[in-house]
Formats: structure tokens, sequence, C-alpha cells
């Protein structure tokens, strides 16, 4: 106990958040489960699938961010919207789990979202990068997560599905690019995901994802169940 006394408080924040995952972790069985993969991948849409097929079962954890709502989002909806100076103050007193820097904007997952939809008997859903994931893992927490990749058939395909989107510029599309090419050696490492799953069409892609995580629902709906 004198031990941890003497830490950082941002590291005494970061044990005692992810003490409290891992408790209620182990009393529900629920894991959060972390997506990662390139834009234009269809990630998004395969997470939107899996909650409509199992409404209630999956939750997004809302995330950080210090760039500016689109049209249409909402606060704490979408993201939460903070400044740099708020984001960089709770990075500091170990309030994260992960955060990234990308295209001038950060962003990042608190504990507090986490713990938030496990305590609803939820499954906590994540979307975060590469570093997202390293970072997850460095956590340590237990039950560790669940970890899924989501990748396109090719990166000629990629390109054409970002280009098609008309939402950024070749610059932002050359930095996405770039990012899927690092996501998808690492994704190649054995070990760094549980599953990799090629979207190259979207009903197969789910189909495979449904199935990958059929235990996970089984748990959340047990949890339920015995709420009710």
């Amino acid at each position: 106990i004198c031990k941890l006394q003497r830490l950082p408080i941002s590291f005494v924040g970061i044990v005692s958040s992810s003490r409290r995952i891992a408790a209620m972790s182990a009393s529900t069985g629920i894991r959060p489960i972390v997506f990662s993969g390139p834009s234009g991948s269809g990630k998004s849409t395969l997470i939107q699938h899996l909650m409509e097929r199992h409404p209630g079962c999956f939750r997004f954890c809302v995330s950080h961010t210090t760039r500016q709502p689109r049209a249409g989002e909402k606060h704490g909806q979408h993201y939460w919207y903070v400044t740099e100076a708020e984001m960089l103050a709770d990075i500091d007193a170990g309030k994260f789990i992960e955060s990234t820097h990308f295209a001038g904007n950060r962003y990042g997952t608190s504990y507090k979202a986490v713990t938030d939809v496990i305590n609803s008997g939820q499954i906590p859903v994540l979307d975060v990068d590469v570093q997202g994931v390293k970072s997850f893992k460095a956590a340590k927490l237990q039950p560790p997560p669940t970890y899924v990749y989501i990748k396109a058939p090719s990166m000629t395909d990629l390109e054409q599905r970002l280009r098609a989107r008309c939402t950024d510029d070749d610059e932002k599309i050359r930095l996405r690019l770039a990012e899927a090419e690092a996501g998808n050696a690492y994704a190649d490492q054995a070990g760094a995901y549980d599953v990799v799953i090629v979207n190259d069409n979207l009903d197969a892609a789910f189909a495979e994802l449904d199935k990958f995580l059929a235990d996970d629902v089984a748990r959340a709906l047990a949890v339920k169940a015995s709420a009710s």
C-alpha cells in the first residue's frame, strides 16, 4: 500500500480504474469488444449491423475528441467534445485507457466510458486505431477485451472506397492509406487480434463476425435475464 501511495497520481488513477473494470467484468463475464481497422473498411457498418441484430446487447463507449462536431453529431452521443487543454489534463491524470493524435485532433477512450457500459449490463464496443489497441493491451484489463480487426480486400479497393465517400481531400486520403498499411502490418502479426475479417462481401463478413461473437452475446443475454 505504501508503494502505491508514492506512485504518481496518473498511475494510481490507471490502477484503480483498471481494477474497477476487472471487478465489474468478473461479476458479469462481459468483456469489451475492441474493433480496429482503417476508414473505408466497412467497420462502422458491421458494428451497426451487429447492434441491430442484437438490440440491447452492445453499446458504444463514447470517446472524447478535440475536433469540432460535424453536422448532425451530438455531444455525448457521437463524441464528448472537449478542448485540447481539457483532454491533455485528463490524459495526464490517468483517466484515459488510450488516446491518439490524427490530422490535428486528439481522440481517446476514458476508463469511465467503459465502466459505464459494463455497469449497464451491456457489452462495451470500442473503435480505435492500432495505437489504441496497443494501449488497451498495455492496460492489462482483466478479463482481456476481444480484439477484432476489419480490413478491405486490398489497398486499391480501400482507396476507391475512400474516394467514393467524397469526404476527404487528397492529403487526408494519403494519411488514411498510410495508416491502413501500418494497421494491416500490425494485424498480420501473430496474436495481434483475436480475429481478422476481410470485408470483401458485407453479408459474408457480418456472418463471420456474428458467429465469432456468439458467446459474448449469450453472456450478455444471460446477465440481462438474471437481472430481470
